[in-house]
């Protein structure tokens, strides 16, 4: 503004409104000011109007506002306490109405099937701040299908998709000043969880259940960042039996995995790689992240197909922007030998997007991608173009993000 008008307007930007759709802003603000359309303007730097709008909302909090111990982009992964998590009870047969709590903690009976036989499975998904502050989820939907699957190998009842999303939704929004802002490359991690609460002795499924969703805060799963790690085989510890529950997101997959993980981290491996059960020949899976080779030369994206390894929704995104990027994407049995074709290896998930690996261990075999210190052209290629779709810096063709608010 040119005119003492400038004064009032300390909530709305003008400057980083789009021009193209700037005249009714404009003559709305004048007229609440009671100031005369004969007023100038100079707009300086046109992005986005909606930033203008989202600035003004009442209902819609803006990400990135809540105080927090450390700097928005040096937050890590780890937990934070925020301002609520979501809770919904199914008893007698139905789900009651979501709620939600700002105690961190749950009372529960002590016979409850989850503590007494591990009737419990979780998600992981992430909600992105973008820059006109609006917040979207990344693929809700894939992940209240995945959770679909691990309750009914679990015996649990489902929580209906349309349920999942409104109770996403509901604790996000409730929490919104603790999305990371755009540009501080942190997102906000969402942690499903459900549960048997109902109390049980004999081995059977509980009549109660419990379904939360905690939020938290995170940064990089990584302290340094994306940077090539090296990786160890693991042969003397399986990560899930050929029919039993390794395609689901039960929680004793993962406590399978804490011995074996900390005993290959004290020998300078960050990451484990498990093969198969049945013969220790084939690849199935890293200890929480699928298995990418790249094999330039015949432009492949290989993976392995197993059932007993959880399919990734990240794996399943990086997938499609291969073969939208003209690569031949492979889902079989991959060979321990074959890493020695693979120029580039990744591990995929939610909490990581992608973790180049420098170099695979396996006794006294030692196979290495690339100087083992850069991260690979593809590999960055990928990420890049991952994220680019989550920060909604570039156009979401495939429908991904679903937005919060």
């Amino acid at each position: 503004p040119s005119t003492p008008l400038s004064s009032k307007l300390t909530q709305v930007d003008l400057a980083q409104c789009n021009s193209g759709c700037m005249m009714k802003w404009v003559l709305l603000l004048l007229a609440l000011f009671g100031t005369t359309p004969s007023t100038s303007f100079t707009l300086v730097k046109p992005v986005r109007f909606s930033r203008c709008l989202r600035a003004a909302a009442t209902d819609c909090p803006l990400p990135g506002t809540a105080k927090l111990d450390v700097d928005w982009k040096d937050l890590g992964f780890e937990f934070r306490p925020t301002k609520s998590h979501l809770k919904l009870e199914y008893k007698d047969g139905a789900w009651g109405k979501p709620e939600l709590v700002s105690e961190p903690y749950i009372k529960l009976h002590i016979g409850a099937t989850a503590l007494h036989y591990g009737q419990a499975c979780f998600e992981g998904l992430k909600a992105f701040a973008h820059e006109d502050n609006s917040v979207h989820m990344f693929r809700p939907d894939e992940n209240a299908k995945r959770l679909k699957s691990s309750c009914e190998r679990t015996m649990m009842p489902v929580v209906p998709p349309e349920l999942f999303l409104e109770a996403a939704r509901e604790v996000v929004k409730d929490n919104m000043a603790y999305v990371p802002p755009y540009g501080s490359n942190g997102a906000m991690y969402l942690r499903p969880l459900m549960f048997g609460s109902g109390p049980r002795i004999g081995l059977q499924p509980a009549d109660e259940y419990t379904f939360l969703i905690m939020v938290l805060p995170v940064g990089d799963y990584y302290k340094d960042g994306l940077a090539p790690i090296p990786a160890l085989v693991i042969e003397d510890y399986d990560r899930a039996a050929p029919r039993g529950v390794g395609n689901v997101k039960v929680a004793g997959n993962y406590v399978a995995d804490l011995l074996p993980n900390m005993e290959g981290k004290k020998k300078g491996f960050p990451i484990g790689l498990y093969l198969d059960s049945s013969t220790q020949s084939t690849i199935e899976e890293f200890s929480t992240s699928n298995f990418i080779g790249i094999n330039k030369k015949e432009k492949k994206y290989v993976t392995p197909k197993s059932s007993s390894v959880l399919p990734s929704i990240t794996n399943k995104s990086l997938m499609d922007l291969a073969k939208d990027g003209g690569w031949k994407v492979e889902q079989r049995e991959i060979p321990i030998k074959e890493l020695e074709t693979f120029e580039e290896v990744i591990a995929c998930g939610t909490a990581v997007v992608v973790t180049p690996i420098g170099k695979v261990v396996k006794g006294d075999d030692i196979y290495n991608f690339g100087d083992g210190k850069t991260v690979g052209e593809t590999t960055m290629e990928l990420y890049t173009r991952m994220r680019k779709i989550q920060n909604g810096e570039e156009e979401d063709k495939f429908g991904w993000n679903v937005q919060v608010c």
